[in-house]
């Protein structure tokens, strides 16, 4: 009767797979089962193949064991499909250059991948922007390949008022080994600081980096920008409204796109207050501010000029709705510019958490394949 259960918590928790997640605490768990499959699926298959000797309920808690497992694999499975396209995918949406991009050499998804380690690279912290009550902070990680390298600035997540430059950090360590210079900034949050505060950041960083670019051997005209979550938005509006011509692109990590329809439809209250959220950064409710939820809408400022983007989000997004990206999608088609989504079915907020899980792999390959595309 216990591998019963046993097995049945395990089929439950195996439908995080497939389906949204109802909670808070549940998405957590969701970004785990995505991310880490095989270890869910081995714990479940040991609770399955013991126990066997125990006749009631044997059949059944073998065959919902059995069909756990496979639920537990499924994100590995649809990670196969998805790479056996995303290359010509990419190769469409930014030109023949993309078929030069070193990341062919490694395959998008592999699941020898799934048990490799990276190793952790040093990066020096420094202090980009002095303002009269405060200062900001980047953790720069050199590039590994020698001479003037291109610059990757990366924005944190963290609902505008929490986060860190230190998050995720994996992804730092190997751009910096594939030849990238990578500066993740800490910048001014809410409700302290509101829109478009951090903007003025990301440009106080890029006149911080290119001013010393010849120290940290720098590439001063390859700039390209990457923000997850609202670090995604806060990396879009300002590559749509700074109009800087040494960016070359911006990388948007689940983020949302479209302030405007992202108040009108919240999230579900049980995962996060939504709307309180952005009124603490936007600066007030959208019926008192309507004007600066437009102002800070990325998407209201594509133009026939805006950088190449590329987009990654995942369909089971419960803390931001993958509608952000459809609708950034549809403006940056409307204005012919060179984009790219790359839609991960099983994924949730926060899915990269694991740079060697399913999505963190189809991801990583994404970027890497943008940046080496748009900084030739």
């Amino acid at each position: 009767m216990i591998r019963f259960y046993l097995i049945l918590i395990c089929f439950l928790v195996s439908l995080l797979s497939l389906l949204k997640a109802p909670e808070y605490h549940l998405w957590l768990l969701a970004v785990a089962v995505t991310e880490f499959p095989i270890i869910f699926a081995g714990i479940t298959a040991v609770v399955t193949i013991t126990g066997f000797w125990v006749q009631k309920y044997q059949l059944a808690g073998t065959v919902l064991g059995l069909l756990a497992v496979i639920i537990f694999l499924s994100p590995i499975i649809r990670a196969y499909r998805v790479a056996k396209d995303v290359q010509q995918d990419m190769v469409q949406s930014f030109g023949t250059n993309t078929k030069n991009s070193f990341a062919e050499s490694k395959p998008p998804f592999s699941l020898v991948n799934l048990f490799t380690t990276l190793k952790a690279q040093p990066y020096d912290a420094i202090t980009y922007v002095k303002y009269v009550d405060t200062a900001m902070q980047l953790d720069f990680y050199p590039s590994k390949v020698t001479g003037n390298r291109p610059c990757v600035i990366v924005v944190h997540g963290g609902s505008w008022a929490g986060g860190d430059s230190k998050q995720l950090p994996g992804l730092n360590s190997y751009l910096a080994i594939k030849g990238y210079n990578v500066a993740a900034i800490n910048y001014r949050m809410a409700p302290k600081y509101q829109t478009p505060a951090p903007v003025e950041d990301i440009r106080a960083a890029i006149t911080y980096l290119c001013k010393h670019a010849v120290e940290l051997h720098i590439d001063a005209a390859r700039f390209v920008i990457l923000g997850r979550s609202a670090g995604a938005q806060i990396a879009l509006l300002a590559a749509y409204t700074l109009h800087e011509p040494r960016l070359k692109g911006v990388i948007d990590f689940y983020g949302p796109a479209d302030m405007v329809w992202g108040y009108s439809i919240p999230t579900n209250p049980l995962i996060m207050d939504s709307r309180k959220v952005m009124d603490d950064y936007v600066g007030g409710s959208y019926s008192k501010v309507p004007h600066k939820y437009f102002a800070c809408s990325p998407l209201e400022f594509v133009s026939d000029q805006s950088v190449p983007t590329l987009i990654i989000h995942g369909s089971n997004d419960v803390l931001v709705s993958p509608e952000h990206s459809r609708r950034l999608n549809l403006k940056l088609q409307l204005h012919g510019i060179k984009h790219y989504w790359l839609k991960l079915p099983w994924a949730t907020h926060g899915f990269d958490y694991n740079l060697n899980g399913p999505g963190g792999q189809l991801s990583t390959y994404a970027v890497e394949t943008f940046l080496n595309t748009v900084t030739q």
